[in-house]
């Protein structure tokens, strides 16, 4: 089975439709590729249609979902996975991704819930995986999410995850803020947890912003900018891994462009300096 992973390099930023247009008027040089999440995307027509696909035949995407619902007990959505499939090779996405997660219990629950940290589950959502891959005809990433309870542990987060993507035999899609927040709320060691995933699996990463509840509770919200200590953990990520594409998610409180853009080039920065051995 087809992997993409290497098709991505470099700092990747979140498309947004409040920006699409300045985007297209005046492209960054600073962004190498842009994430979206398909839902949003593969029924659009009209003006913003036609402006998604002039993006696309221009510069490198990538698709992070948001609804497959992958631990869900629910059915497969199988249509979807094949209009997803379309919608990749329309607009010759380089990957999918989605969250190690669920979003439906017969219907959708407007959230992203964590699955049991357990063996069973560990199968189940293993299989889901390598079901929607088979029809896609390549590898997806996972997503190690956030979250704030962990109902029925049989085993730990990192130990989950990467039993996960070991039985999937899928890629990772690595959250360095994510990381971060659950170690402050669960009381982990972030640094420990990166070193433990899969180098070998990482397709690319996400790097955020959060909301400060209280000092031991945070709130993963991509609606800040990103705090120094999540700056340097990514830096981290890349001694321990090497250096890998990673884009900045933003998705509320959205600031000016040029804002975005200056997290987008501290991304590049801080792969230039380890990759130069800084």
């Amino acid at each position: 089975m087809k992997t993409n992973r290497n098709l991505l390099h470099g700092a990747g930023l979140g498309l947004r439709r409040s920006f699409l247009s300045q985007i297209i008027e005046n492209p960054s040089s600073q962004v190498d590729f842009y994430e979206i999440a398909p839902e949003n995307w593969i029924t659009i027509g009209g003006k913003s249609g036609k402006q998604f696909r002039a993006m696309t035949e221009r510069f490198n995407f990538v698709a992070h979902g948001l609804s497959l619902s992958i631990g869900s007990s629910d059915d497969l959505d199988e249509s979807f996975v094949r209009a997803l499939k379309a919608f990749i090779a329309e607009h010759g996405i380089k990957f999918y991704s989605e969250h190690l997660s669920y979003c439906s219990h017969q219907g959708h629950l407007y959230d992203l819930m964590p699955i049991p940290f357990t063996a069973e589950a560990v199968n189940h959502v293993a299989q889901r995986i390598r079901r929607v891959q088979d029809i896609l005809e390549q590898k997806i990433a996972i997503e190690n999410i956030s979250y704030y309870a962990a109902p029925g542990q049989e085993m730990s987060e990192i130990e989950f995850f990467n039993a996960v993507v070991s039985e999937a035999d899928c890629d990772v899609l690595i959250d360095i803020n994510n990381i971060y927040v659950n170690s402050v709320n669960h009381g982990y060691d972030a640094e420990a947890f990166l070193k433990a995933m899969p180098s070998e699996r990482i397709a690319y990463a996400h790097i955020a912003g959060h909301y400060v509840q209280a000092a031991d509770f945070l709130v993963d919200t991509h609606g800040a900018p990103v705090i120094d200590p999540v700056w340097a953990l990514l830096e981290k990520a890349y001694q321990v891994h090497g250096v890998f594409p990673t884009l900045l998610e933003r998705d509320f409180n959205l600031p000016p462009l040029p804002e975005l853009l200056n997290e987008v080039a501290t991304i590049a920065s801080i792969q230039q300096q380890v990759s130069h051995g800084g």
